[in-house]
């Protein structure tokens, strides 16, 4: 909270919010959706959830001593109870009028800073991290809000919870707080779901980026034009938003389907990259890719330059000429763009490589879906010497489509899987595994010689690893940067990368 907020100032904000019990003069000191992180003198949001409705929770709120509540027009049946105490502020969607107020509370903070929210299936975070070494070439301070950590410089702390996109609250609390550290940017990697559930409906963009869309999330969006359009959503938003002195600009991937799509929905200046498109702005050409990395030369409307990366893949470059074109949008020379490109770190549990003096290459990645495991084997394949391996499941209570995904792209490009639990969460994992193995089965590849099932996950890396021979590639998949696997409604505290090392101890091998 940045200064004194009232209950007037605060219904002067919302649409079709209506002030139906208390004083208008009431303070707020602060915006609240979470009952049990309620403190005196809040305003508690009222959100009708996926299992819980929080107008159950009205009466809690009263009691913990909140200033007021927001509440939805239709539930009057539920607030019309609440006890004494709070004013009462009714509003026709609460979950939309969190945003707004979770942005007033804090000041509207990112009308504060150049805002580029990064969205698309794959590649969001490294592009993102590509991104914030490219603007701070430049000298820009740089605050990073993603999926894998929240950055400030000089601060780099992983994400605790498994939410993609965190609720507005805190969206807006991230960025008063990088605000408050001087930063001249915040970069936003915008979900669909943080789109669609209007958790990001208040952060006022101004450079739009796309990676790709392809199928995924389709357990929650149900249908692919649902999720391509919660995406667009980042699009639209760049024709609201406050002017801050510089143009508007949204950056596309010119190689994928939906560019035009997304370019349709907004007035901002567009910007093309890509490796095959004619209409793109930016591209990659004289790629060389490299074990460790990829060197290529960047054309753009500015100019061409040599550049070079520190992680592997062809995809990796095409987010580098994201995070290119980007930086162009917000004014970055090429010299800068390329220096920050070279001297960007590799992001936690994507391509990672796991040492310890092991003669076969060990790597753990995030990828969960059928796309992205085929391009993380496709590109080992080109460097790998021996065999191509690959410990990988598919999780509980998402799109089962990504079992028949991970299946075959694993049986159709590796030497040798190891099907294995990922977050099985309510689901039986022994059943997600067989369902993923049936996949690889359905085109020839034959149990106990291509591929083993093994439910749980360290035996699994351990099989992994003890099959291993010198100029093998062993790739531990799904998980990358996460901390915990998701079991029933149990948090267990979990990293590949850990694992990984302590069954390499295991086998002998230790850091060199």
């Amino acid at each position: 909270m940045t200064n004194a907020h009232t209950v007037a100032s605060l219904v002067a904000e919302l649409d079709g919010a209506r002030l139906v019990r208390g004083d208008g003069a009431t303070a707020i000191d602060a915006v609240e959706h979470d009952s049990r992180r309620l403190s005196p003198g809040g305003l508690f949001v009222a959100v009708p959830g996926f299992k819980v409705d929080g107008h159950e929770f009205l009466s809690v709120a009263a009691r913990k001593g909140s200033s007021a509540v927001l509440v939805q027009a239709d539930r009057r049946e539920l607030w019309e109870r609440i006890p004494e105490g709070p004013a009462v502020i009714a509003v026709p969607d609460t979950r939309r009028a969190l945003s707004r107020a979770a942005a007033w509370s804090y000041g509207f903070p990112s009308r504060e800073l150049v805002v580029i929210g990064v969205t698309g299936t794959d590649g969001k975070t490294t592009t993102s991290h590509l991104l914030t070494s490219v603007l701070e070439a430049a000298g820009a301070k740089v605050g990073r809000l993603g999926t894998v950590d929240v950055y400030l410089p000089g601060e780099h702390g992983e994400v605790e919870n498994r939410m993609s996109t965190p609720e507005a609250p805190e969206v807006h609390r991230l960025l008063r707080r990088f605000v408050a550290a001087g930063c001249d940017f915040a970069i936003v990697e915008s979900t669909s779901h943080g789109l669609a559930l209007q958790r990001l409906a208040d952060v006022e963009y101004d450079i739009a980026v796309l990676t790709n869309v392809t199928g995924d999330h389709i357990d929650f969006h149900k249908t692919f034009e649902a999720y391509r359009e919660a995406k667009a959503l980042l699009f639209e938003a760049l024709d609201h938003s406050t002017e801050k002195g510089a143009p508007k600009v949204a950056v596309v991937n010119a190689d994928d389907p939906s560019a035009h799509y997304m370019l349709s929905k907004t007035r901002a200046l567009p910007l093309r990259y890509g490796f095959e498109a004619r209409d793109a702005d930016v591209r990659a050409q004289n790629v060389h890719l490299r074990a460790d990395g990829s060197g290529f030369r960047l054309l753009t409307p500015q100019g061409t330059i040599d550049a070079e990366i520190h992680i592997p893949a062809l995809f990796n470059v095409a987010n580098a000429m994201a995070a290119a074109t980007a930086g162009l949008a917000a004014g970055v020379s090429l010299p800068n763009i390329a220096r920050g490109l070279a001297e960007a770190e590799g992001v936690p549990g994507r391509m990672e490589r796991i040492i310890a003096g092991q003669p076969f290459e060990v790597l753990v990645d995030y990828a969960h879906t059928g796309d992205a495991v085929r391009k993380v084997l496709e590109v080992m394949r080109a460097v790998c010497r021996g065999k191509l391996m690959i410990v990988v499941g598919a999780a509980g209570e998402r799109d089962p489509g990504r079992r028949f995904g991970v299946g075959r792209a694993a049986a159709e490009n590796a030497d040798f899987a190891v099907f294995t639990s990922e977050d099985p969460r309510s689901e039986d994992p022994a059943e997600i595994v067989s369902e993923i193995a049936r996949h690889a089965t359905a085109v020839g590849r034959v149990a106990g010689q291509d591929f083993i099932e093994v439910v749980d996950r360290r035996e699994a890396i351990r099989s992994a690893l003890g099959r291993a021979n010198e100029g093998d590639v062993v790739i531990i998949a799904g998980k990358g940067h996460e901390q915990s696997i998701m079991s029933g409604r149990e948090s267990i505290p979990w990293d590949d990368r850990d694992v990984t090392r302590e069954e390499l101890a295991r086998l002998g091998y230790s850091q060199p």
